[in-house]
């Protein structure tokens, strides 16, 4: 049946029909197709999904001319073709790309020429979630979704400091801004579900959850958790962190402060009381300060600078490193906001943090070079992994005591 869709959809395409008419074409005769083969398509295509569980895979990637008509998979922080699924040709990978696609999402699409959305399945009673991407790539579609793992790691696992897990509480701090930074599949989203698991098992509270799209989808345990997905629920991450004052929130977790608009307003709602969680992609814990201020205009920049110092509680930045066992783990800097580092802020005198954070390890403050000898010591990288993603090239030598 799955040929046969392939054949009616792809049909008679205008040699003259390239790009976005090509695309628009592809649409009209998916939109023509019955529901039950729209199902059989996207039947089809979730095989490749519960095959990915099945390889502890993180992400998959389609469609597009470089894919070379293969479906890849990055396991453990390595991505690969896997040529024991089969061919799918460009025209093929269009045509699934849009079957997965809703209307509202189709649109996004064609305007905006690439559009995010969570999707989702039912196997064996099991609720599995994916978060995904849909671009285009030399005018044929390409398809990014990474697992949203549907397990949350307790606190304690990450080897946060007893000062930096009751500042991550709501029972022991009732305001302030809390960042979770890295690049992109350094595992933000992990470290921030189970921060927000934590506080689920340990208050009674509001907590309003704005993402784009929502990731793992909490149950309710001690609190009451919202979630907002932005294009569905919600216009954009500025809207409904406004719109979560008016909801008796206690924590509000923006998924990503993306742009000027959204880092201001964050500063803005911690600023009146709230908590506030959210993640940056960025490598360490100064370039986090300097880019918040940095997004701003020149005029606000003092004034961003001395509500920043007032309202940042933690900063957490994180790297997956890879193991001698061939897998992944977590590498963290990690800065506690003392009064030193608040002047440090107000004064532009970021570059004193990175020390202030190598001497606070009694507070919970660790470097991430300090973290990645750890590791080393602890015999789960190499000397060389540790080298290789260390932010500060000149420290961690010095704490190897090793010449490169």
């Amino acid at each position: 049946m799955i040929n046969s869709i392939f054949k009616k959809v792809l049909a008679d395409i205008p040699h003259s029909a390239t790009g976005m008419d090509r695309q628009a074409f592809i649409s009209m005769r998916i939109l023509a197709l019955s529901q039950e083969e729209k199902e059989a398509m996207q039947n089809h295509f979730e095989k490749y999904l519960l095959y990915m569980r099945q390889q502890n895979a993180s992400d998959i990637e389609l469609g597009g001319p470089t894919a070379q008509e293969s479906i890849w998979f990055r396991v453990y922080g390595r991505k690969q073709p896997r040529h024991e699924l089969g061919k799918i040709s460009q025209d093929q990978a269009d045509v699934i790309c849009q079957c997965l696609l809703t209307e509202t999402q189709r649109k996004k699409l064609f305007t905006k020429l690439a559009t995010d959305f969570s999707y989702e399945i039912h196997h064996n009673d099991t609720l599995m979630r994916w978060r995904a991407t849909m671009y285009f790539d030399l005018d044929y579609l390409a398809l990014n979704m990474r697992t949203i793992s549907d397990t949350i790691y307790p606190l304690r696992t990450f080897g946060f400091h007893p000062n930096v897990e009751r500042t991550l509480s709501l029972v022991h701090e009732k305001q302030g801004l809390v960042l979770i930074t890295g690049i992109t599949g350094s595992g933000k989203s992990t470290t921030m579900d189970s921060i927000v698991d934590a506080n689920n098992q340990t208050s009674q509270a509001h907590i309003v959850v704005i993402g784009d799209p929502i990731e793992h989808v909490h149950h309710s345990k001690k609190c009451i958790i919202r979630h907002r997905e932005v294009g569905r629920d919600v216009l954009s991450f500025k809207d409904g962190a406004i719109q979560a004052l008016r909801q008796d929130p206690d924590i509000i977790v923006v998924g990503e402060m993306r742009d000027p608009e959204t880092i201001m307003t964050c500063l803005e709602i911690t600023d009146t009381g709230h908590k506030v969680f959210s993640t940056l992609h960025t490598c360490s814990v100064v370039e986090t300060i300097d880019r918040i201020v940095a997004e701003c205009p020149p005029q606000e920049q003092e004034r961003i600078r001395n509500r920043l110092a007032d309202v940042l509680r933690v900063v957490v930045s994180q790297k997956l490193v890879p193991t001698l066992d061939e897998k992944l783990t977590l590498a963290k800097e990690v800065l506690i906001v003392t009064s030193s580092v608040k002047a440090a802020i107000r004064n532009n005198n970021t570059h004193e943090i990175y020390q202030m954070i190598n001497q606070g390890g009694k507070l919970g403050m660790i470097t991430l070079e300090q973290d990645l000898v750890k590791l080393y010591n602890q015999r789960a990288i190499s000397r060389q992994t540790a080298y290789d993603f260390a932010n500060n090239k000149h420290r961690i030598k010095e704490l190897l005591q090793h010449k490169f």
